[in-house]
């Protein structure tokens, strides 16, 4: 991933220097496990514990050399052990040490990410319950619709992403496994034993059926959860852009000082922050679609899948966290107009109440079809004659209200009675 989206941590993960490490810790438990069975000598694992790393641009000049990552990996690591050396990839294919390497990895760059939905999901939350009480038009369509606030938003998007984090840690348990059952998955050069070993030590689950490779279905569906939180982060990051507009103004991402929103318009504040994340959230629905494609393998294996890999889960799981974290810095200091958005709901000259309206009627003895065309009648009116909706239905001889209940449909308290139920359901949400 380009730096410009990266994080520190998540490189960390994905480095050559951390994909190394894993490595020989891999080799080193294949050897420690043959000692436990009984079949290499003990100093044999000793000696590869205690071998040096190796070296970055050794294995990059010798790879050059074998024309095969893992080979030159080998070849320089049984060197470094010396004596006891040539138990290092003993019994082992390729595939054995990066898939079981890569289940690690992934499970740390889940573990990242799990912490990152988790700060995202608290820093909503918490903005949820401030602006609880909040009262804003809700549309529909992009039309005003009924009274809403601007907390039951923010609660919405806070349920979300429980449950994306509940999609996540299921899909970070899936690629969680190890398989050291090599050529063909046959465990016929190493024992099962030898991978309950390795698996264990490094916290991985056992593949129960691995063909050389461990399914890529697995690594499908994180791929695809990964692609469904950015998916997430882009309807807030939609919404953020509406409620931005000119026209709207009720909310708008943090101006710092010295920012520019445009090198030719000064009065310029945009929305950068939202369009860079619905744009995050395309290119990650482009790698779930790659990890699709990576399901389907000749026979027990090819490698059509590997250069896919090298660059999409490195750069997805990157990417998500560079958003969540991004995102997260938005929602937390979001400008909200409070102000603007008493002044829109009064814009709407009672129009957002004629449900309120349309069931007292109702409720008074009118049918239901009568009773709407009586509302949508004075609705129209409003829309295109201007006054309010409350005026025009006073002065209609078909309405059989008296002038407090047509007044108490046209309070934000006779739509919002009832939303106390959702913030007490967030109260009771954990992650």
């Amino acid at each position: 991933m380009i730096e410009r989206y990266s994080t520190k941590d998540m490189n960390a993960v994905w480095s050559n220097r951390r994909k190394l490490q894993v490595w020989k810790e891999v080799e080193t438990l294949v050897v420690e496990a043959w000692v436990e069975v009984g079949v290499a000598p003990a100093d044999a694992a000793v000696a590869a514990r205690n071998a040096p790393e190796v070296d970055e641009a050794a294995w990059l000049e010798r790879e050059a050399v074998t024309h095969h990552d893992v080979a030159a990996f080998v070849d320089l690591l049984a060197e470094s052990v010396g004596e006891g050396g040539e138990w290092i990839h003993f019994g082992l294919t390729s595939s054995d040490v990066l898939d079981t390497a890569n289940g690690v990895l992934l499970k740390e760059s889940g573990t990242l990410l799990l912490a990152a939905v988790s700060d995202l999901y608290d820093t909503v939350r918490s903005r949820a319950f401030e602006f609880r009480d909040t009262a804003m038009v809700g549309r529909t369509h992009g039309i005003w619709a009924e009274p809403t606030s601007f907390g039951l938003k923010l609660a919405n998007w806070a349920f979300e992403l429980q449950r994306d984090h509940e999609r996540l840690a299921d899909a970070v348990a899936g690629v969680s496994f190890g398989a050291i059952s090599g050529a063909v998955g046959t465990y016929a050069h190493t024992p099962p034993p030898i991978e309950a070993y390795v698996c264990s030590h490094l916290g991985l689950g056992v593949e129960p059926a691995s063909t050389q490779v461990i399914p890529r279905d697995r690594h499908a569906h994180y791929l695809s959860v990964i692609a469904g939180i950015g998916a997430s982060i882009e309807r807030f990051a939609t919404e953020i852009r509406h409620l931005q507009r000119s026209e709207v103004g009720e909310a708008r991402e943090a101006f710092r000082s010295g920012q520019k929103g445009s090198s030719s318009m000064p009065h310029k504040r945009n929305p950068i922050g939202s369009e860079n994340l619905t744009g995050v959230a395309r290119v990650l629905r482009g790698y779930a679609s790659a990890g699709l494609e990576n399901v389907a393998l000749w026979h027990e294996r090819d490698i059509s899948h590997s250069s896919v890999e090298r660059i999409v889960i490195p750069d997805a799981t990157t990417l998500l966290h560079y958003a969540l974290k991004r995102a997260n810095r938005l929602i937390g200091n979001l400008v909200v107009d409070t102000d603007r958005m008493a002044e829109n709901l009064a814009s709407t000259h009672g129009l957002v109440y004629s449900q309120a309206v349309l069931l007292a009627l109702i409720d008074s003895g009118m049918t239901r079809d009568a009773a709407y065309q009586v509302v949508q009648r004075n609705a129209m009116k409003t829309w295109d004659e201007g006054g309010t909706l409350s005026d025009h239905l006073t002065a209609d001889p078909d309405v059989v209200l008296d002038a407090d209940t047509l007044a108490a449909c046209f309070t934000n308290e006779r739509f919002l009675k009832n939303a106390d139920i959702v913030f007490e359901r967030l109260e009771a949400a954990t992650i």
